[in-house]
């Protein structure tokens, strides 16, 4: 088989409207195909992402008070001595926010005094010494805190603006001292005016995962011994129970603590999964509608190559006779047609390319996307050189079985 580029060439270029959209068609559905994915892969990443807590077996309480005479550290201490006597309960603590929440606290560390440069971006928990147990993570070096260094709400003096100890992450603790043994090691809260006390390090936590899930930096969490400050008044309970008592412990629960207390009113009780599907649904819903957009752009490049090859053959029709009576087999018919598609894919490939780069680049740039890895260009053109021959393949078919006869009657 002797098949020449040069006439194929040719032959595209006498009518160079039709290959110039199904080039422009691939190139668009290379570019998103590329980005998209990447940017599902990512997100996918993001979502398995292990939390770190117990997730199966917690579930948040928050009660909000409202009479005048509503003691908040009462009603905590209350509340706190109930949840743990509740058979099948493992811990209960008190934190400022639900964990995955979307809502709480954030702080800037340093290991430097009024250090603004060297900084880091921490998730912020105010907790008692139950927390570790209540939110069943793992400390992996050091210790928690004793009950008696929990301290009181704070007043807004700086007596209570200071905490002496934290408990970290492993992943905030090797961001602070990288290549270091963090524990005995001092940090200093810069979102604070008394920057001159450091707090000194007592706990390393194998990992948690603090309120915002978007942020890469959410497994960067501290732990401060302070009961909740009440924010309009509001209080949360972390409460974990044993495998299998959490819906019937939620309900008990909610029930029992809405009568506790005639000064506040019991907001809600939710399963911790809650908070962790809704961080995440934005995630989610993202994914399925660019999975949604990259199948109906292969579907519409796919619709462009089999038209592209259906219209060459049906103008050909006595091209292809004629060579069919000059003894060109049927494969040397479908090769011609599978290679001319090839091109004009390859066409479209490489302009695809540099357009893939381009909007990498840009969201890399403007959304903090890491840069497109080569890998997801390379499988991207391959999978696009594969829909495109199989776009081709029954065309090309119809093509050799037009009969050297038939083709040649008014010649």
């Amino acid at each position: 088989m002797n098949l020449h580029l040069r006439p194929m060439i040719s032959a595209l270029l006498c009518n160079a409207a039709g290959p110039l959209l199904v080039s422009i068609q691939v190139a668009i559905a290379l570019a998103v195909l590329v980005n998209a994915v990447y940017i599902v892969a990512q997100r996918t990443e993001k979502l398995s992402r292990p939390t770190g807590m117990d997730v199966a077996n917690i579930f948040v309480v928050s009660s909000q008070g409202f009479a005048q005479r509503y003691d908040h550290s009462a009603t905590i201490r209350e509340d706190l001595v109930y949840l743990r006597s509740v058979p099948g309960v493992v811990a209960a603590a008190p934190i400022n926010a639900a964990p995955m929440s979307g809502e709480g606290l954030a702080t800037v560390l340093s290991t430097q005094p009024d250090d603004k440069t060297h900084t880091v971006s921490t998730n912020h928990f105010e907790v008692d010494h139950e927390a570790l147990r209540a939110l069943g993570v793992r400390l992996v070096s050091g210790r928690m805190f004793r009950e008696d260094e929990v301290l009181p709400v704070k007043d807004g003096t700086e007596a209570t603006a200071r905490v002496p100890q934290v408990v970290i992450t492993r992943s905030l603790a090797e961001t602070l001292y990288p290549n270091e043994n963090a524990l005995g090691k001092a940090v200093y809260d810069n979102s604070m005016d008394v920057l001159a006390r450091p707090a000194t390090i007592i706990g390393v936590i194998e990992n948690m995962q603090g309120s915002w899930l978007e942020k890469s930096t959410s497994d960067q969490v501290m732990l401060t011994p302070r009961l909740p400050y009440p924010y309009d008044n509001i209080v949360n309970y972390i409460v974990r129970t044993e495998p299998g008592a959490r819906e019937q412990l939620m309900r008990l629960v909610e029930e029992k603590l809405a009568l506790r207390d005639p000064t506040r009113v019991l907001l809600w009780a939710r399963p911790f999964e809650y908070f962790k599907q809704r961080s995440e649904a934005a995630d989610r819903n993202m994914s399925v509608v660019l999975i949604i957009v990259t199948v109906l752009l292969l579907g519409v490049a796919s619709l462009g190559v089999y038209g592209l090859a259906t219209y060459n053959v049906s103008i050909r029709q006595k091209q292809i006779g004629t060579r069919r009576a000059l003894g060109a087999r049927q494969l040397d018919i479908i090769s011609y047609f599978m290679i001319e598609n090839w091109l004009v894919t390859t066409i479209g490939l490489v302009a695809g390319c540099a357009l893939s780069i381009g909007i990498g680049y840009v969201l890399s740039v403007q959304y903090g996307v890491p840069r497109l890895q080569p890998l997801y260009l390379a499988a991207g053109m391959l999978t696009l050189w594969i829909i495109g021959e199989l776009a081709a393949w029954l065309p090309a078919r119809r093509a050799a079985a037009i009969s050297p006869a038939v083709a040649t009657r008014t010649i």
